[in-house]
């Protein structure tokens, strides 16, 4: 396990912020699955009440992403290159959404992931499908 995989499922998580701030822990991140679960505060709410569809697109692509991740031999930067989204059912803050990615190809520099959020009691909200690049070689820090 790579040493970000390993910080990000470690509680609290300080590795990734933007899931701090919408409320996402990272719950399971293995052999190209990963397990998300958004904690969904009023902060997630659009105009009309209901969670938002960004906030609902971004699990799915956190998770879809964790799981290329945790499929990786040695740790790769990856990028989102296309995610369709179909949202199924709306749901309010104050509510828990629990999402699921798997890796449905590798081909080394392209992974095809498909993913699916829901309720705790199995009510289907979203389903996603994404196809992440995966860079060739290490990515250099900052210094060098």
């Amino acid at each position: 396990m790579s040493e970000y995989l390993a910080a990000v499922l470690h509680e609290p998580q300080t590795v990734n912020p933007i899931l701090n701030h919408l409320g996402i822990r990272v719950e399971h991140a293995q052999n190209g699955a990963a397990t998300l679960r958004l904690d969904a505060g009023k902060c997630t709410a659009q105009g009309a009440g209901a969670v938002s569809g960004g906030v609902i697109s971004t699990l799915l692509d956190e998770a879809m992403a964790h799981a290329v991740l945790s499929g990786q031999k040695e740790l790769r930067p990856i990028a989102t290159v296309d995610l369709h989204v179909q949202f199924l059912s709306g749901v309010r803050p104050d509510c828990v959404l629990i999402c699921d990615a798997e890796v449905v190809k590798n081909g080394g520099r392209i992974a095809f992931v498909r993913a699916q959020a829901s309720t705790p009691d199995g009510r289907l909200v979203a389903t996603a499908n994404a196809s992440f690049i995966v860079k060739q070689g290490r990515e250099k820090n900052s210094e060098g």
